[in-house]
């Protein structure tokens, strides 16, 4: 089980869907230098413009392993990233 207490968390509340974009590109190369393999990013839930950006920005970055809402907080995806891809 993942604590995602423990996880790196990008907070995108108050973003708008080209700021989120780019926030979320810029934090994965942040991670992939601290060799971290999992994160956190809470979009909110509100009208889902932030969360459908943040998720088609993860669905065509070539580091992203997968992602998933979060269980209990629908607010929030789970990222995981590859391991050692250059």
């Amino acid at each position: 089980m993942v604590f995602y207490n423990n996880l790196a968390k990008l907070d995108l509340h108050g973003a708008d869907r080209d700021y989120a974009r780019i926030r979320v590109n810029e934090f994965i190369d942040d991670l992939r230098k601290e060799k971290k393999d999992s994160f956190v990013i809470v979009h909110g839930k509100g009208l889902g413009i932030v969360k459908r950006s943040v998720h088609e920005t993860l669905k065509k970055n070539k580091y992203v392993k997968d992602y998933k809402l979060d269980n209990f907080n629908i607010g929030c995806t789970i990222v995981h990233l590859k391991e050692g891809e250059e």
